[in-house]
């Protein structure tokens, strides 16, 4: 491994799953690409392949929902993470409940918020969804470790990682 590839496999971001609710569908996915992104006002972007189910059902939204899971919800994760919605009701398998605007807001979360859709930034083959907090939640802070890239490399993609080829 040589070059870039060295650089990032040496990172270890935690890991979210966010939710989208749109034209009557319902979505989620384990997200590595996710940060705040500016101080004020308060921003956050996650960042959705363009593959994947959740990127198209959060194009028609107007909220995404971003959920910190703990290290030891693992298997929360392989849900969002190695399963894909075009073959599976996620939602079925996990507790979940309505939040602002009808947003999916997972109630096992160590912590969440729901943010309104402020902007989408082309990202090559992620698109960000620039969010502005308006409603968030959680469990007391425990001094749980939560979910890293490093603790879900072992997930399959339940989506392709790439386009498909012409």
């Amino acid at each position: 491994m040589a070059g870039m590839d060295a650089f990032l496999h040496r990172l270890d971001p935690d890991m979210v799953v966010v939710t989208a609710t749109g034209d009557g569908e319902r979505a989620g996915c384990l997200v590595g690409f996710s940060s705040q992104c500016s101080i004020e006002p308060v921003r956050f972007v996650v960042w959705l392949s363009e593959v994947n189910r959740t990127y198209r059902v959060a194009r028609g939204a107007g909220l995404l929902a971003v959920h910190l899971l703990g290290r030891h919800q693992l298997a929360l994760a392989e849900i969002f993470g190695g399963e894909t919605g075009d073959e599976v009701d996620k939602f079925r398998r996990v507790r979940w409940r309505p939040g602002h605007s009808g947003a999916a807001v997972l109630e096992d979360a160590e912590a969440w918020f729901v943010g309104r859709i402020t902007g989408r930034v082309p990202g090559g083959d992620h698109v960000g969804f620039v969010l502005d907090p308006v409603e968030w939640g959680g469990r007391e802070p425990s001094g749980t470790p939560l979910l890293r890239l490093g603790d879900a490399r072992a997930i399959r993609p339940g989506h392709p990682v790439e386009p498909p080829g012409d």
